[in-house]
């Protein structure tokens, strides 16, 4: 693996093994959290992984955040590196960012990935998620990790690995106060941009939640496929927001079928 920067953005080159696939972590995490996926695609793909503006390592950012930034930082790594094609897959936060740079830049993919991501929320739930915000810009971010843990993993494997809550917990913590909320308010105002149908995305595209993932549910995940034409639901049984590490196993043959399955198509 090597390291380096790219106008601020920390990007680790996991391996060298084939066509390039970007990893694209979610709000509050770090280029960290793949380690889950990276093993196993790895064997097969250029991996590349990085640190969102606000997050990790990467730099600090200089305005308020919204996901054309986002979405020109993936595109600064693949004009730095050289790459022509690549494949995203993008979890949470960065399933939008993938849909924003599909949109802009489809013509630089050869596959997309949506795991775990949001659609259209009701009035009611844009309000839950502003109010998360709200908590953040007051009082940091370990007013909502714990809420959070809850969300994002199912009670039997919360209580089976502390270990890997305290590491998703300290990932959380490590956000600064004031620059955390700016990278959240994304998850609320984002959304609207990514609601035309159907979006003119013409790759392959894999659109993938769990059954309880309440805040990104299987009916958002359903409608982000019904956009996009070249696309593939899946929806895992009892698995919450972070079934990429709870059921790393499902999620990654799911994954690997997808992304060879575009390549012999």
């Amino acid at each position: 693996m090597k390291n380096i920067f790219v106008k601020g953005t920390s990007v680790n080159l996991i391996s060298e093994n084939g066509p390039y696939v970007i990893l694209i972590h979610g709000l509050g995490l770090n280029k960290d959290m793949w380690e889950w996926q990276t093993r196993d695609l790895s064997k097969n793909y250029s991996l590349i992984t990085y640190d969102l503006i606000g997050h990790g390592e990467s730099k600090d950012p200089e305005q308020n955040l919204n996901l054309e930034i986002f979405s020109d930082q993936i595109f600064e790594i693949i004009e730095h590196l050289s790459l022509d094609k690549i494949a995203l897959v993008g979890f949470s936060l960065g399933g939008m960012i993938a849909r924003k740079f599909a949109l802009k830049y489809n013509d630089r993919l050869w596959a997309l990935a949506i795991l775990n991501s949001a659609h259209k929320r009701t009035k009611k739930a844009k309000e839950a998620v502003q109010l998360r915000v709200n908590s953040v810009i007051e009082n940091g971010p370990q007013s909502t990790i714990e809420d959070a843990l809850e969300r994002w993993f199912t009670k039997n494997f919360r209580e089976k690995n502390p270990i890997i809550m305290d590491r998703i917990r300290k990932w959380v913590l490590a956000n600064k106060k004031e620059v955390y909320p700016k990278a959240y308010q994304v998850l609320v105002d984002g959304v609207d941009e990514l609601l035309q149908s159907p979006l003119p995305i013409n790759c392959p595209t894999l659109v993938l939640t769990g059954d309880e993932d309440f805040g990104n549910s299987p009916e958002m995940s359903q409608e982000i496929s019904k956009q996009i034409i070249k696309s593939q639901l899946e929806i895992l049984p009892g698995m919450r927001h972070m079934a990429l590490i709870e059921d790393f196993q499902k999620v990654n043959k799911i994954l690997s079928e997808f992304l060879l399955g575009t390549l012999n198509s």
